[in-house]
């Protein structure tokens, strides 16, 4: 590794200072806001959106640092990277506190939380949703294919699937998508992402599965998220759509049943 020059180091100080700056004032807002937010009025779930978006703001200043290391230093800037990997977290989990975790299960199970957000329309759902896909993506794109958080990012992406789903009021979503309607847009296009991004976390679960940790549990995720996958496409009326994510699930169980038995058969071997 060549050895870094003090010129070098100055140019790079002089380039992140604008970046470090805001990083500490998102940091301070963040302290402002959660101290609003844990009044728990009926404007915290507001709240915690804005603290999700906060957290999304944080994050691209860190990617930008790390941006700025490799471009003037030659190297990766290892401390930026894993604070916007948290940061990231946090916007996930500011997120899931205001429409949940559930991955599979009936709109009625999170329709209260909803309808908490109602004043946050469905253009700026999509607009969230699509600010945080990108910044995960450009996390992934700033560690690089190699990094040892390879698989971590299976968790991060399946949260956020999640998440985008929920965020969706259900209800209101065939309103929607009537041509014309104020938020049709915005409607199909956030239910067509949340349809990809539950499917590649389904694959992906498998895939940690397979090539990493060999855990029953992380096959479950994949088939518990198959399972969200199919509820949506009966809740859109997309019997066809539904009926291959159920013939894959059935795929997909019976190889879960197998395997399992044959670990089980392993262990009292041993």
């Amino acid at each position: 590794m060549a050895k870094i020059s003090d010129q070098e180091k100055s140019i790079y100080y002089e380039k992140v200072k604008i970046y470090v700056a805001m990083t500490r004032a998102l940091l301070d807002t963040e302290k402002k806001l959660l101290v609003e937010a844990r009044k728990n009025t009926p404007n915290s779930p507001i709240q915690k959106i804005a603290l999700c978006d906060e957290m999304l703001n944080l994050s691209s200043y860190y990617i930008a640092i790390n941006g700025m290391s490799q471009a003037v230093l030659k190297n990766k800037n290892e401390e930026a990277l894993n604070d916007a990997r948290k940061s990231l977290y946090k916007a996930v989990i500011y997120l899931e506190e205001v429409v949940t975790n559930l991955i599979d299960a009936p709109f009625s199970d999170y329709e209260e939380k909803v309808a908490m957000i109602e004043s946050f329309n469905q253009d700026q759902r999509y607009n969230l949703v699509c600010k945080m896909g990108l910044a995960i993506d450009m996390l992934e794109q700033a560690y690089g294919d190699n990094s040892k958080w390879r698989w971590t990012f299976v968790d991060l992406e399946g949260r956020f699937a999640v998440t985008a789903k929920n965020i969706i009021n259900l209800k209101t979503a065939y309103e929607n998508m009537a041509p014309g309607a104020e938020f049709y847009d915005s409607t199909v296009y956030h239910l067509r992402l949340v349809k990809k991004l539950i499917s590649q976390a389904a694959d992906r679960y498998r895939e940690k599965y397979e090539l990493s940790t060999g855990q029953i549990l992380d096959f479950k995720t994949g088939i518990n998220f198959l399972g969200a996958l199919r509820r949506l496409h009966i809740v859109m009326s997309e019997s066809e759509d539904a009926n291959e994510v159920k013939k894959k699930l059935a795929i997909w169980s019976a190889k879960l049943e197998t395997d399992h038995k044959k670990q089980e058969e392993a262990k009292k071997r041993t």
